[in-house]
């Protein structure tokens, strides 16, 4: 499905006009699911998450057979004027390099897509022209806010079953570390971390320029679209658009880390419920993510240390579910194996 921006309403209503639609999980689905569950030659529970894992696939796919044929990783890179300020520990060109790095097959995610058969596809917005410095301004405009959005509805084209957005650009580990600020209260330091690794007077300059940012913001930052465009980046608006068109399209989204859930959050902040179709990959390492799921009534199925972001955790993640379904899908029942069910 496309967003096509009206020049009629405001490109921010169009969007807000999308949350009134949002499918319900399939709960016929989640009970054939069960039912298979119970034969399957194993006590009752024995699969702990592994369990609830395709009740959530079979759900939100509207699918009493959940199925991933074509999971996909989708990494959105953009470039933030904020980066100005010296909150990185990389100049933004890092942004562009690693585009062609993910291209060439030479990332980390490359490597976990590979190993594990999962589709990925890198989108590159706009790398030439950062956004604007958000501690002199919005980040972006209504219009770009939006059209951006709408252009993460691509990821979902092609049949997919499962979605996994990830995301690179310098500076962004700041916008992210913003958003929760203006979401969830500040001051910047109760949600900063050291993103590529900035030594102690950069991250001292990162919770400085972003609490300059709510400070200039402060008026408009009740309205979450507004936080978007004001702190956020282009591929923070591209993954709330794919997150949005997935559940649109029931297909479940696996969150990363950091970066991603800041996009989460925002749809979250909008309705409740937008994220309903989301579960969380891992927990990073970076910053307080952890509080950001407790937030988001997310329990992270991996906690491996990790931070690096490009849709790794999440990756990773889509490997645990797919173990999950092959045992669903493929285990005997008690009849087909000739084994004997609980005794009354």
């Amino acid at each position: 499905m496309s967003l096509a921006m009206s020049t009629d309403i405001r490109p921010f209503e169009e969007i807000r006009m999308l949350f009134a639609r949002l499918p319900a999980p399939d709960q016929a689905a989640v009970a054939a699911v069960r039912a298979r569950d119970a034969q399957l030659t194993k006590p009752p529970g024995a699969l702990g998450r592994l369990e609830e894992i395709v009740e959530w696939l079979a759900a939100w796919q509207g699918a009493p057979a959940p199925a991933i044929a074509r999971p996909l990783v989708a990494v959105y890179a953009g470039n933030h004027g904020v980066a100005a300020q010296g909150v990185s520990a990389f100049p933004a060109s890092v942004t562009a390099q690693m585009v062609q790095n993910f291209t060439s097959g030479g990332a980390a995610i490359n490597q976990i897509c590979k190993a594990h058969d999962i589709g990925l596809k890198v989108y590159e917005l706009a790398l030439e022209r950062p956004t604007f410095d958000f501690t002199q301004g919005p980040a972006m405009d209504e219009r770009e806010a939006a059209a951006t959005f709408a252009y993460g509805f691509e990821a979902i084209e092609g049949g997919i079953d499962l979605l996994a957005p990830g995301e690179m650009g310098i500076g962004n580990t700041t916008s992210a570390a913003a958003i929760y600020a203006a979401l969830f209260g500040g001051p910047a330091s109760r949600w900063t971390g050291r993103g590529t690794g900035v030594d102690d007077a950069g991250l001292a300059r990162k919770n400085a320029a972003i609490d300059a940012a709510l400070a200039l913001h402060a008026r408009h930052l009740s309205d979450p679209l507004e936080i978007m465009r004001r702190l956020g980046g282009r591929e923070i608006a591209a993954m709330m658009g794919a997150i949005t068109a997935a559940r649109l399209n029931r297909v479940p989204v696996v969150l990363d880390g950091f970066v991603v859930c800041a996009a989460a959050a925002l749809l979250h902040a909008i309705a409740p419920d937008a994220i309903g179709h989301c579960i969380a990959g891992h927990v990073s390492a970076e910053g307080a993510h952890a509080e950001v799921l407790a937030t988001l009534g997310k329990k992270p199925l991996l906690d491996l240390g990790m931070r690096l972001g490009e849709g790794s955790g999440a990756g990773l993640a889509i490997a645990l579910i797919k173990t999950a379904l092959a045992c669903h899908r493929d285990m005997a029942t008690f009849e087909s194996a000739g084994v004997s069910g609980k005794s009354a």
